[in-house]
């Protein structure tokens, strides 16, 4: 009786580590399994392809992208800087698209751009520095012969006005050289702080936020700020980057935006950054109908400048033409 009540006993303890063990590893497996199908779901929407294909959907990049209002402020400054770097390989030669040769063509060049494209002032400011090739001949000039040369640009009077008037301040308060200074650029005749950011970053290579239409549109699109005031908008996109970063994030983020992200049809589906964009799907989104929205050498097309970088041309860029070339 005893012998046979202690082979109960062990077969019970038996059966029940054995329950115990099969329970163990099953549990093990199952966490594993969930867990891998955790990493692999959380891998997937951060793959970021070199080209948008047939298979980019709207639902990646939403979900991958969380809006601002969601996301905490180290995420934040993780997905712009991701932009950023993936927008200097897309636009490794990226570059002020106004063609000049020195600091006072520049800051002239700039001013003239306002309501306008760059190409339309390159294309026009040959002329004037042909005539007027220092700001002490500028500020002699006969401001209905500049009119005529700048009735192209547009609101020509206006910016007659303007160059005339910074070329004097320039010839008579800082020797004829363009200063280096924010604080001094500001004061000429309309020149403001975009203005004086493009200047610094470009001809002096201080670095500076360039805070135009299309950067506007794209960093609120994006999400990285909800302010509307260019001032505003360029201390809180400042705070997301080192000061270093500030001058070639301003060409990447314009040249998207001239070139990709448009206003009103954002090719979205040839878009680079898609899985990183909150707005992704406004735009077109099927490859192929998105390809024909794209400007400039992404479609194909010449560039804005006359006379471009080295780098832009070995890249397959093309100079624009003259005024009157067709």
């Amino acid at each position: 009786m005893e012998k046979t009540a202690a082979k109960k006993a062990t077969g019970v303890k038996k059966t029940t580590g054995a329950k115990k063990t099969t329970g163990v590893k099953k549990t093990t497996g199952a966490k594993k399994t969930a867990a891998a199908k955790k990493a692999t779901a959380a891998e997937k929407p951060l793959v970021v392809p070199e080209k948008a294909t047939a298979s980019v959907k709207a639902a990646p990049a939403k979900t991958v992208a969380r809006p601002a209002g969601e996301e905490s402020r180290t995420a934040l400054v993780r997905r712009a800087r991701r932009i950023n770097r993936e927008l200097a390989e897309v636009f490794p030669y990226a570059h002020p698209e106004l063609d000049f040769e020195n600091p006072f063509q520049l800051v002239v060049a700039t001013v003239l751009s306002a309501q306008t494209t760059d190409l339309r002032v390159n294309q026009t400011t040959p002329a004037l520095f042909a005539k007027y090739p220092t700001p002490e001949d500028l500020a002699a000039a006969n401001p209905e012969e500049v009119e005529e040369i700048l009735r192209p640009t547009g609101f020509f009077r206006a910016k007659t006005k303007s160059v005339i008037g910074l070329s004097k301040v320039l010839a008579e308060d800082f020797g004829g050289e363009v200063p280096g200074r924010l604080e001094d650029l500001v004061k000429l005749p309309g020149v403001g702080r975009k203005t004086a950011f493009v200047v610094l970053g470009n001809a002096f290579g201080r670095p500076g936020i360039t805070v135009d239409t299309h950067f506007q549109r794209l960093v609120r699109r994006w999400k990285w700020t909800g302010e509307t005031d260019p001032d505003k908008i360029e201390a809180a996109v400042g705070a997301l980057f080192p000061k270093s970063d500030w001058t070639d994030l301003s060409h990447h983020v314009i040249w998207h935006g001239r070139r990709i992200c448009h206003a009103r049809k954002p090719a979205c589906g040839a878009c680079p950054i898609a899985p990183l964009c909150p707005a992704y799907g406004e735009g077109e989104t099927d490859p192929e109908k998105a390809k024909k929205l794209l400007k400039y050498e992404k479609g194909g097309l010449p560039g804005q400048r006359l006379n471009p970088p080295q780098a832009y041309l070995d890249a397959g860029g093309r100079p624009a033409p003259p005024l009157g070339a067709g």
